[in-house]
């Protein structure tokens, strides 16, 4: 097991140092710089290119990239340009933020595929599989972005039972337990919203896994013996058919990625989705590839996750 972990951890070194490559790259290749467009008609055109050159934004790429991760190396992430103080510390107050927002939407998630993707799988072909199957295709069929703006405006605008913007209500002490809950009540919209929107592919993977297990040799066998139904479901199938779900759990952190960028945004979140927008608008390139680079870490890692989790699973597949 330790080996296949330590391959694995080993095969993403060079994926790290990729990804890191292909984001500086993209960023330079991006139109105009920090400067562009943000100031005004009477600055000197060659005071712009000696604060460029004295940026270092007129080497060559590669030396620029050299630069930038001897930094990253050593926990600098650069200094943002527009927001004036260092990107490490400006990641420092969103992260916390996504963090506690994936939380949230995870547990959510399970708690609702879990229970749905057991009931459709056992009661198979009947009204109540029906219901949850089409639930799923609607899932599948709606934008994010959509179905966030329509729970946005249902609960938070017409009827008001949640607040439409920010991560916790202004005046309140870190620390204290009201502060705590103004954090709680103000990310349950956003991680509901994500949760019931992404929870079709776990209802249908449970399903499906339900299905088949119920069709193996040894849970005609079981049966044979006199097993009970109750017997048979939770000793037999649901622990076969529960243990794939948990080598997913890394892919659903992934899934995260993209959906918080949408959803923090609408809902006016300040998490990280919310500052990569934000530095991509502002053209601060120093904060947008520290958080590009960090949404890809996440994603990486969260593949490592899901392999090494399969690999307990089902060894199988593990390298010998």
């Amino acid at each position: 097991m330790w080996k296949f972990s330590v391959r694995r951890t080993l095969i993403m070194i060079p994926q790290l140092i990729v990804l890191s490559i292909l984001i500086f790259v993209l960023a330079q290749l991006m139109p105009g710089d920090a400067l562009s467009g943000q100031v005004g008609p009477d600055v000197d055109p060659k005071r712009l290119d000696e604060i460029r050159e004295q940026m270092g934004w007129n080497d060559p790429w590669y030396e620029q990239y050299a630069s930038w991760m001897g930094g990253v190396l050593q926990g600098d992430l650069g200094q943002s340009f527009r927001f004036k103080i260092p990107v490490t510390e400006l990641i420092g107050q969103r992260i916390y933020n996504s963090f506690w927002l994936s939380v949230a939407t995870l547990i959510l998630t399970y708690l609702i595929a879990i229970p749905l993707g057991i009931t459709s799988g056992r009661f198979n072909d009947t009204w109540r599989d029906q219901l949850i199957t089409g639930y799923t295709y609607v899932g599948f069929a709606t934008p994010l972005f959509i179905f966030a703006l329509v729970m946005l405006w249902i609960f938070g605008f017409a009827l008001g039972w949640f607040p439409t913007s920010g991560s916790v209500s202004p005046g309140l002490v870190p620390g204290t337990f009201e502060y705590f809950m103004s954090k709680l009540y103000h990310l349950l919209l956003p991680a509901i919203s994500m949760a019931l929107i992404t929870t079709y592919s776990t209802i249908q993977y449970l399903r499906n896994e339900i299905v088949d297990t119920k069709q193996k040799d040894f849970i005609l066998t079981a049966r044979a013996k006199g097993a009970s139904e109750t017997r048979v479901y939770n000793r037999h199938i649901l622990r076969n058919s529960l243990l794939p779900i948990a080598a997913f759990f890394g892919f659903e952190i992934t899934g995260l990625i993209g959906g918080s960028i949408f959803i923090e945004n609408i809902f006016g979140y300040p998490g990280m989705g919310q500052l990569l927008v934000e530095s991509i608008t502002l053209r601060d390139y120093t904060t947008l590839i520290a958080t590009t680079l960090i949404f890809g870490v996440a994603s990486i890692l969260g593949a490592l996750l899901s392999d090494i989790t399969l690999s307990i699973v089902d060894p199988r597949i593990r390298i010998k």
